[in-house]
Order: structure tokens, then C-alpha cells, then sequence
């Protein structure tokens, strides 16, 4: 069932963009590039400018060492101008070695979703902008388990959401995780959050959230119900929303 929430208005005190080069963008001008480093290229209306600032903006992203108890390397995704931002929690210890987000078995259950709506993992990494709360991995706990990243960690990373979020101006956004949904609105439980459209405003722009639990094989949360049927739910909202059938439809050219 499409639920859809009242508009919130969530305001942030404004961030200076780190590792940005001053660019004019070239609104509505059709351009081919590189994502990745695939040789295949997509045909999609994108400001080249906007591409060169978020090549620009990683390049500074991984030289950034600024919270001692976190794990290197800097793990992000590609380079792509998109209406889609997926937004993770932090990555695990397998991911910085891979050297993207969501490269182990979480990975494949989150990707196993997406295939379901139409975009298998491959086209997924081309098309949406892949974020994360925190870039490096938070360490290991004494008893086992990832240690969350603390309130420090999570200050110290949101200057480089916050800049993506300026320049990519996403149309939707898919926080995936309970840390990742609560930078964006207030969350208690899942089951309020998950299984709906929420309106918010980033600064002065409408933008929609559907959020998403974390599919980590620990979590039973997506595998009984309620939250089976709400993760359905999500993922048809997320499918039908004009963001996702634009990307959807992104072709490569003959």
C-alpha cells in the first residue's frame, strides 16, 4: 500500500563544501561519460560540471583522515551524476579491501532487492550514488561484532554527505539502516519509518526518503513480519518512483 507522510521540513546549518572546485554547471546540456572504469557509457541529461565537482569531491573524500579510531581505506562508490542516493550506515571490514560499498553478503541481499525492481547489481553501481553515513570502517568490538561509529565519527563524516547532497540535488533518497534513516528524521522503530514515501525538505529543496532496513544476515528483522511486508512495500515505492524509472530507463548507445 503506497503510504505517503506529511512534508517535514528538516534544516541543516549550512557546511562548506571540502575538496569542491568552483565549476559553473551547464543546466540541461546532453553529455557522454565514463562510469566507473567500465568502457560502457550511458546517454543521460547530466551538468559536466556537476561530474567533474563529485570526481573533484572523492578525490578529497579519500585523502581524509581525520577520525584516529577509524579504519582506512575510504570506501565510496562511483562517480555518477544521479536523482538516486543510496546512503548506507559504514562499511565493514570487507569493503575497504574491495574498495566499495556493500561488496560481502549484506551486499547481496541489498542488491538481491534492487534486482527484483530492476536494476541487477552491476547497473545499480552505475546509476545511483552510493554513500554511507561514515566512510571507514568503525574496528571490531572486544566480544566480536562491528563497533558503531560514535557521535564524533558520524559529525566529522556528515560534511561529505551533506556536499554530495548539494551537488548531486537527489530527487530520492534511500537511507539503508537505522543510522542511516535517523540523519534525515526521527526514528524509533522500523516498522514506523519503513514501508513509506516521507517528504522532507534538505535545505530549500523537496526530497523524498523511503528508507530501508539493513539486510545484514545478523537481522531477522527483514526476514518475519511485519517487516517482510514492509520491505515489499518499500521496494514497489521505490520502483514506481519517478527517480528509479528514470534510471531504470538510462540506455547505453548503439
Amino acid at each position: 500500500m503506497d503510504q505517503d507522510r506529511p512534508m517535514a521540513v528538516y534544516e541543516r546549518t549550512p557546511i562548506p563544501r571540502p575538496g569542491i572546485v568552483s565549476l559553473t554547471p551547464i543546466r540541461g546540456s546532453p553529455t557522454r561519460f565514463r562510469v566507473g572504469s567500465l568502457d560502457r557509457k550511458f546517454k543521460f541529461e547530466a551538468p559536466m560540471a556537476n561530474l567533474q565537482a563529485i570526481i573533484s569531491h572523492q578525490r578529497a573524500l579519500r585523502n581524509c583522515r581525520q577520525c584516529d579510531a577509524m579504519h582506512g581505506p575510504v570506501v565510496t562508490g562511483e562517480a555518477v551524476c544521479s536523482p538516486v542516493l543510496l546512503v548506507g550506515q559504514a562499511p565493514g571490514d570487507k569493503e575497504g579491501p574491495a574498495g566499495k560499498p556493500f561488496a560481502w553478503t549484506a551486499g547481496k541481499t541489498l542488491f538481491g532487492w534492487f534486482a527484483g525492481i530492476g536494476l541487477e547489481e552491476s547497473a545499480f553501481r552505475q546509476r545511483v550514488y552510493m554513500a554511507a553515513v561514515c566512510r571507514c570502517f568503525p574496528g571490531k568490538l572486544p566480544r566480536g561484532g562491528d563497533r558503531a561509529p560514535n557521535r564524533r565519527e558520524i559529525a566529522n563524516c556528515r560534511r561529505w554527505l551533506d556536499a554530495e547532497i548539494a551537488l548531486l540535488q537527489p530527487r530520492l533518497i534511500l537511507p539503508v539502516g537505522k543510522l542511516a534513516i535517523a540523519q534525515f528524521m526521527p526514528v524509533e522503530k522500523l516498522d514506523q519509518v519503513i514501508g513509506s514515501r516521507h517528504p522532507v525538505r534538505l535545505g530549500d529543496r523537496p526530497v523524498d526518503l523511503i528508507p530501508l532496513p539493513h539486510p545484514s544476515g545478523a537481522s531477522t528483522w527483514h526476514r518475519t513480519q511485519p517487516g517482510k511486508q514492509l520491505l515489499a512495500e518499500a521496494l514497489a515505492l521505490i520502483e514506481r518512483h519517478p527517480a528509479w524509472r528514470e534510471i531504470c530507463n538510462w540506455t547505453a548507445p548503439e
